[in-house]
Parts: structure tokens; C-alpha cells; sequence
């Protein structure tokens, strides 16, 4: 779900910066930018599932004649297994600094899905940072938990930039 809601929050960006052309002079520039991103966000739904189909298989393996064996296994499905969520907080980060510009300088009657695609992008990247942690549990030697808290301390800060152009910090 993390996907799809990232998705939902890049498409909210789009539809706000397609109608602020007449307020931003890079409005069909976010607008390119926002449908990137709902793209890559949207493929990304389909492997975060089969991601996990992987990570279930290996936890059904049987635990005998190999359990080290299994407990490898189980180990490299879940680290590939945060690949996507990975990604989904990467694309989010990006979501929410465009529904930050939009809300600073956009056309003000569409401020309502600016905020909405703000907190919608923050939702998706903190649930998918949840499951790179909870998969990445015990491992010490990956960067990418502490990728994720870096890019969850930007979008906090950009979704906060959202909230004051609004008026609701």
C-alpha cells in the first residue's frame, strides 16, 4: 500500500500543477516531474508484492536437512525485499518536496490537495521505512536504514514547508 499511496500523492501533485500555470512558471516542469514519479511508484506496488511472495516461500522451506541454510535464505529475501520500499521512500521524498512548491507558490484554491499529496507522500515513505527496518532487522553493515531516516528527516521537513504555506504548522 505504501506504492499505491505514494502513487495517489504524485497524481494529487500533477492535477495541483497542471492547474497552476498560471501561477508558477515551472508548473508543466513538476507536472513532468509528478508523473514520473506516480509511474515509478506505481510499477513499484507489483514488486514490493513479489518481493515478499519470496521472503513467504523461503519461510515455508523446511528447516531440516539445512537450517543455516534456510536462515541465508530467509535473510536475502528479506534484504531484497526492502529494495522497493527502499525506492517508494526515495520517490516520496520527491512527491513531497513538489507539493511543497506547489503549495508556496500554486494556484491557492487546489491548496486542499496539496496538502493532502504532502501528508499522503509522508504516509507512504514512513510506512515503507517501517518495513526496511522491520526486514533489515539485525543486519549492521547495510546503509539503507539509515538512508531511509535521512530521506523520512526531508520529508518531514518539506511536508512541514506545506503545512505553513497553509497556515496549518
Amino acid at each position: 500500500m505504501a506504492a499505491t499511496t505514494t502513487a495517489l500523492a504524485a497524481g494529487l501533485c500533477v492535477k495541483a500543477a497542471r492547474l497552476s500555470t498560471s501561477h508558477m512558471s515551472d508548473a508543466l516542469d513538476i507536472v513532468a516531474a509528478g508523473e514520473s514519479l506516480r509511474d515509478r511508484a506505481a510499477t513499484l506496488s507489483q514488486a514490493d508484492a513479489d518481493a515478499y511472495g519470496l521472503v513467504a516461500k523461503e519461510m515455508r522451506r523446511s528447516r531440516e536437512p539445512d537450517p543455516q541454510g534456510r536462515r541465508r535464505a530467509i535473510a536475502e529475501a528479506l534484504s531484497h525485499a526492502s529494495d522497493a520500499p527502499v525506492q517508494i521512500v526515495e520517490i516520496a521524498a520527491g512527491v513531497v518536496a513538489l507539493a511543497a512548491r506547489i503549495a508556496e507558490g500554486g494556484n491557492p484554491n487546489l491548496l486542499g490537495d496539496v496538502l493532502t499529496a504532502a501528508l499522503l507522500g509522508e504516509s507512504g515513505a514512513r510506512s515503507a521505512a517501517a518495513l526496511v527496518r522491520i526486514n533489515l532487522e539485525g543486519v549492521h553493515d547495510d546503509e539503507r536504514p539509515s538512508k531511509v531516516a535521512a530521506l523520512l528527516e526531508r520529508i518531514a521537513e518539506d511536508s512541514a514547508r506545506t503545512r505553513r504555506a497553509q497556515r496549518f504548522d
